[in-house]
């Protein structure tokens, strides 16, 4: 009986909690990107979101080999980590993505694990079946973090670009962006507070932003 009245009491918190994804592209599980991204992640938790912190160096894949099976069905012919992956991608509400730039790019595993969303860009340009309906979509809403060794004006655009593309390929609208330069000079990134200050006030508004545009909270 006891336990019958606490999932009662609980149900109504966890129908109501949004979930957020934090992708860590960084090879450095505990590197700068990733403390940027911890405080972001921080911040969407106290606005009241669920979160998951997905460490794409840790997982199990393959690149892309353009098999075309995701071109008539729901999934992926290759059984790695990946499937679970796309489960998780249709279940979230939003999506803190956090990398570093290598060769004015993304780094090798986070450009493989975003290919293989490959599934969703089949469904919704060649099946012209998105996974999401507009209003779905709409609702769906990503921030995305990014620092640099050089501090030069163009580093962050060949990034931007790729994730822009992911972003629409999974229906996530591009909400807002760290873009931090100059990390050979700063170094530690735990030295600039008004940067993790940044980082936090990013995911927390996030995360506020999910919760008011939900149809539960409408």
């Amino acid at each position: 009986m006891f336990m019958q009245n606490y999932i009662e009491r609980i149900m109504p918190v966890l129908v109501w909690l949004k979930k957020i994804i934090g992708i860590l592209g960084s090879p450095l599980p505990e590197g700068n990107t990733a403390v940027l991204l911890d405080r972001a992640l921080q911040g969407a938790r106290d606005a009241g979101c669920d979160i998951e912190k997905i460490v794409v160096a840790n997982l199990d894949f393959q690149a892309c080999n353009e098999m075309m099976f995701c071109k008539e069905h729901e999934t992926c012919i290759m059984d790695d980590d990946m499937q679970q992956m796309y489960q998780k991608f249709r279940e979230m509400d939003g999506i803190i993505l956090a990398t570093p730039v290598m060769t004015m790019g993304i780094p090798g595993k986070l450009k493989s694990f975003m290919d293989r969303f490959q599934v969703f860009f089949m469904a919704k340009y060649m099946r012209k079946n998105p996974f999401f309906d507009r209003d779905q979509a709409s609702r769906r809403n990503g921030v995305f973090i990014c620092i640099s060794g050089m501090k030069i004006p163009e580093v962050f655009v060949g990034v931007k670009l790729s994730v822009m593309a992911f972003f629409d390929i999974i229906d996530c609208q591009y909400r807002d962006e760290l873009l931090v330069n100059d990390m050979d000079t700063i170094r530690d990134i735990r030295m600039k507070t008004d940067l993790l200050d940044a980082a936090y006030k990013k995911g927390f508004a996030l995360g506020k932003m999910i919760s008011v545009t939900s149809p539960e909270c409408a």
